[in-house]
């Protein structure tokens, strides 16, 4: 229809983004996200995961450290209005593991779940509404996004329109 912005086509992919460009981007998806949202995180050590996870963390609100859920599996931090989780799975060797976390217990209406290393946790795991996949590339990191749901493309549209 004319008069209609267009939408994007997915996955989305952006280039090179360094750190500061990488906080930006959490800002930006701080603004966008409506709970509930599930948020895949994928990419080898040190391709940005827990990076864009803190800046968004504190985007949202939280004003104190994030730490890296490595060794506890999940953070949880309470912001007005949300509740995030963040799990980090790369030290389990089994997606049973994760059974006495109680994920599913722990998600409600305010709940933003991001998930790094999500393949390690199987069926464990609730449906991912938008997948990114951080690539190395030099100093900087290419992302691309996947969404899954309509709020998953909805996020993701949100975010194109921001860049545009």
């Amino acid at each position: 229809m004319a008069g209609e912005t267009p939408t994007a086509e997915f996955p989305f992919r952006k280039k090179r983004y360094d750190e500061a460009a990488m906080t930006a981007l959490a800002a930006a998806l701080a603004g966008v996200i409506e709970v509930p949202l599930v948020i895949y995180l994928h990419g080898d050590l040190g391709a940005g995961k827990t990076t864009l996870t803190r800046a968004l963390i504190q985007a949202l609100g939280h004003a104190g450290r994030v730490k890296s859920p490595t060794y506890g599996l999940l953070e949880h931090y309470d912001i007005p209005g949300i509740s995030v989780l963040h799990l980090d799975l790369y030290r389990i060797g089994d997606p049973g593991e994760l059974e006495f976390l109680g994920i599913e217990d722990l998600i409600d209406r305010n709940t933003l779940l991001l998930v790094e290393w999500p393949e390690r946790g199987g069926d464990q795991l609730p449906a991912a509404d938008l997948t990114i996949h951080f690539e190395h590339a030099g100093e900087a990191r290419d992302l691309t996004w996947r969404p899954h749901t309509p709020p998953g493309e909805s996020t993701c549209q949100a975010l194109v329109d921001l860049m545009q």
